[in-house]
């Protein structure tokens, strides 16, 4: 039996990493036109016209700049607020914090689903959203919960007409996204900040 030395080994190796085109080495550096632009579909086979899609597309990304604002809006609150609410408002804001950070997955691929292109860099965030910039300091926590219940309210307007039209189109999936996840999650945050602006005695009842 003939062996074949390390030598011949490490030679048929090469030849045939050579073949195969591999290369250990990273190919940096790379560059190449858009494979699909921004604001159009690629259709894909889901019953749903591409008018439709697209339509559908441009509410679920308005929905997820404002959506996003949101989330990192209660990541400042979390991160800033003072007082002697403060332990009860850290936890509170960081709980919003994550349940709107899913919200924001589930529509990004909700906007894959339907052939678009969802936003994802802060830079197109802060152009889109309707929400507006709070300042970088510290405020006061009323001030804190009262700019997050005036940007859910303005997701909330917006979600219910986009539910609506993408019903009447017969997009019953993005109308249940924005019904069941985005409305009803955003309602039931309201009402756990709101009772936090409400002025009540903490000891003696007047």
């Amino acid at each position: 039996m003939v062996q074949r030395s390390n030598g011949g080994r490490n030679a048929v190796a090469h030849r045939s990493s050579a073949r195969s085109g591999s290369n250990p080495k990273p190919h940096v550096g790379q560059r190449a036109p858009e494979i699909q632009p921004y604001g159009t579909i690629v259709r894909l086979p889901i019953g749903l016209d591409e008018s439709v899609c697209k339509a559908s597309v441009a509410a679920l990304n308005q929905t997820l700049a404002d959506t996003i604002t949101l989330r990192d809006l209660y990541k400042k609150s979390h991160w800033q607020v003072a007082g002697h609410t403060f332990y009860q408002l850290h936890l509170l804001f960081d709980k919003h914090f994550e349940a709107q950070n899913e919200l924001v997955d589930e529509i990004a691929e909700r906007i894959q689903l339907l052939g678009g292109i969802s936003l994802a860099m802060a830079a197109d965030i802060a152009e889109e959203t309707l929400i507006p910039r709070p300042p970088r300091g510290r405020e006061e926590v009323p001030v804190q919960i009262s700019r997050l219940l005036e940007a859910h309210e303005l997701i909330i307007t917006h979600v219910r007409s986009a539910a609506e039209a993408a019903s009447d189109a017969g997009d019953e999936g993005t109308n249940d996204l924005l019904v069941s996840n985005v409305l009803r999650t955003n309602e039931l945050q309201v009402w756990f900040l709101a009772e936090h602006l409400v002025d009540t005695p903490l000891v003696n009842a007047e």
